[in-house]
């Protein structure tokens, strides 16, 4: 897809971000070769009971009405950029699993997107080297969408975000994570 063309669908994409992040986003996605990784959509609160269980998700912290229309709303972005994500992979959390499927209409459940407090220790272990393989394995002309927490993003990337928001990332030298931009709500 030529620039303009770009331009022209990210202008007439639907509100989900700042004005100064949209051309830039859509046209590193569209290049390919890159992961954008989502924080999940609004679940209000911290932290899931101590009872919870990942195949539960009555017993997990979920998203709100706001959420469910934040996830929404980031599909719509996407959908208006004629951008699709060649994989959409999830953290098993249902919070997180329901905001790639409203977003992107799929979710690949991974363990290695998986909050770290309820992850077992064999699961920790290979997070980061997985996510980095993963992230360096993205072809040119591809792009993925991962949706997980603000645990694992900040220990991939070095910085958390707010709910919903993107980080378009790539991998550097040593396949280093870079975070090359960021696609706020």
């Amino acid at each position: 897809m030529h620039r303009r063309t770009l331009l022209a669908a990210t202008l007439a994409a639907p509100p989900l971000v700042r004005a100064r992040s949209e051309p830039d986003v859509a046209a590193l996605l569209a290049a390919g070769g890159c992961v954008i990784a989502f924080r999940h959509a609004l679940a209000p609160g911290t932290f899931d009971p101590p009872d919870f269980r990942v195949d539960d998700c009555r017993t997990q912290r979920n998203l709100s009405d706001e959420g469910r229309a934040q996830a929404r709303r980031i599909g719509e972005w996407f959908r208006a950029c004629r951008l699709t994500p060649a994989r959409v992979r999830s953290s098993p959390w249902c919070r997180c699993v329901d905001t790639a499927e409203l977003a992107f209409g799929q979710a690949e459940r991974w363990d290695l997107l998986g909050s770290p407090r309820g992850s077992s220790d064999a699961v920790n272990a290979r997070r980061l080297p997985g996510l980095r393989a993963a992230l360096a394995a993205v072809p040119p002309g591809q792009f993925q969408a991962w949706v997980t927490h603000n645990f694992v993003l900040q220990d991939f990337t070095g910085s958390g975000g707010s709910s919903g928001e993107g980080f378009v990332l790539r991998a550097g030298p040593d396949n280093a994570v870079q975070v090359i931009a960021r696609l706020p709500t």
